[in-house]
């Protein structure tokens, strides 16, 4: 399959050059020294952030908008394994940046089948990864070793090994990578988090995370291949299986694809909605960097659902968040009161008096970030971590699968979050991993 590419001496600098002269009476009004951004040492004042996309389904459209809207940024670069999706989105933002520079027929974005290619591409800075789960990883990877910067989706990772991969490439490299557990920049679950860290609902003893369930195995009997799809690639480092619409569907597909639901892809509800909604439990605890030692798995008789222990006795559930309403994502019970929190500024308090209080200077002040893109951008000009770094997003994503692996195996499970494995279990350990299929790694 042919694939539009850039001539090779075409530079960032002679690309930016070239766009700069044919539109002189368009201004842009951010100016960025390459210092700033911290790449090559070079210091040219006229580079902007070069972006590529790996990944073009529901999730990327809002991120491909927001970030060809913004001057200081010039997408370069869009990958996917669906001809028909990549040459679209091509066309669509070759047009935007047309029009903008009011030049008829300019075009500066190629479309790539393999991201590896878009990957090796010096003149781009920095990578935005919406891929299904199972090809977060390797993308991620990839990306940092040819030295951009990362917007990863959550969850951060479809395992426990592909995490750790991640973290140390992105460190190994000097990378910022964002996680895209965008709650964190959200008003309400911030000062949820700030009330609990400081103790307005005094000693917490139990939290309620309300999230779907593990994910199921794949059985959908085969369809045709749809014209223009990759679907050898699609699958990747999964086993093989025949084609089924649920799980890349076609262009003009209305609803969110179901992929997440099937283990060999994702993590069920566990890990989407997990990802954001475990995130915000660990952050108000104050446990970023670390997580439970025991999940049990619901056993029909004492244990009604999904249970987490950490180390100071906290337990942490799957279900149970309760409250006015629609309910809570999450819910912290203290010795003093309770706070619940969910999205659409929900955010609910007993005694409800707590919620109105005010954070003063001497307390605990968590990361303020009111934009999730925004200060993925501000922390690739300033090199400084942005809310949801690789470490956070790894120890989340490990809630997660942990619980999963409790619920395959049906039964309690000993986690030791500082060496990341099973203690004295095997058969625990071997689900820390999976093999991947053909030549794909994470190396």
């Amino acid at each position: 399959m042919a694939i539009n590419k850039r001539p090779v001496d075409l530079s960032r600098r002679r690309f930016l050059q070239s766009s700069t002269a044919a539109a002189a009476s368009i201004a842009f009004p951010y100016v960025i020294p390459g210092s700033a951004l911290g790449l090559d040492g070079t210091t040219a004042p006229s580079n902007r952030i070069t972006m590529g996309f790996i990944g073009l389904g529901k999730q990327a459209k809002g991120h491909l908008s927001t970030f060809r809207n913004d001057d200081r940024i010039q997408v370069l670069g869009i990958c996917d394994v669906e001809r028909i999706r990549r040459e679209r989105h091509a066309l669509e933002t070759n047009e935007h940046y047309a029009l903008k520079l009011n030049q008829p027929g300019y075009t500066c974005v190629d479309h790539y089948n393999d991201f590896r290619e878009l990957c090796a591409r010096d003149d781009i800075d920095t990578m935005v990864i919406t891929t299904p789960d199972h090809w977060h990883a390797i993308p991620a990877i990839e990306a940092a070793k040819n030295g951009k910067d990362i917007y990863l989706e959550k969850p951060m990772s479809r395992t426990i090994e592909e995490g750790q991969a991640i973290v140390k490439a992105v460190r190994r490299y000097g990378r910022i990578l964002q996680v895209g557990s965008m709650q964190r920049s959200d008003t309400a679950f911030h000062h949820a988090c700030e009330l609990v860290r400081n103790g307005r609902i005094g000693k917490v003893h139990t939290v309620n995370v309300n999230v779907g369930g593990p994910p199921n195995e794949c059985y959908l009997p085969e369809q045709p291949v749809p014209e223009g799809l990759d679907w050898d690639f699609w699958l990747g480092p999964c086993p093989y299986r025949p084609y089924h619409h649920d799980l890349a569907p076609p262009e003009a597909w209305e609803g969110w694809p179901e992929w997440r639901y099937y283990r060999d892809y994702a993590g069920g509800g566990m890990c989407d909605f997990g990802a954001h909604h475990y995130d915000i439990a660990q952050w108000g605890l104050g446990m970023d960097h670390t997580g439970p030692v025991d999940v049990i798995p619901p056993n029909g008789a004492d244990v009604d659902r999904l249970t987490y222990i950490y180390a100071n006795g906290i337990k942490m559930y799957r279900g149970g968040a309760g409250g006015s309403g629609r309910g809570a994502a999450v819910e912290w019970i203290g010795t003093d009161g309770i706070v619940r929190v969910n999205r659409s500024q929900y955010l609910e308090t007993e005694p409800v008096a707590i919620k109105e209080e005010i954070i003063g200077p001497n307390e605990t002040r968590l990361y303020w970030s009111p934009n999730h893109a925004e200060n993925w951008i501000e922390a690739v000009i300033t090199r400084k971590e942005p809310i949801c770094p690789p470490e956070v997003g790894h120890h989340t994503a490990n809630i997660c699968n942990i619980g999963n692996i409790a619920y395959w195996l049906n039964r309690p499970l000993k986690w030791d979050p500082d060496t990341e494995t099973f203690v004295n279990d095997p058969e625990a350990n071997r689900l820390i991993g999976r093999p991947m299929r053909g030549s794909w790694k994470l190396a």
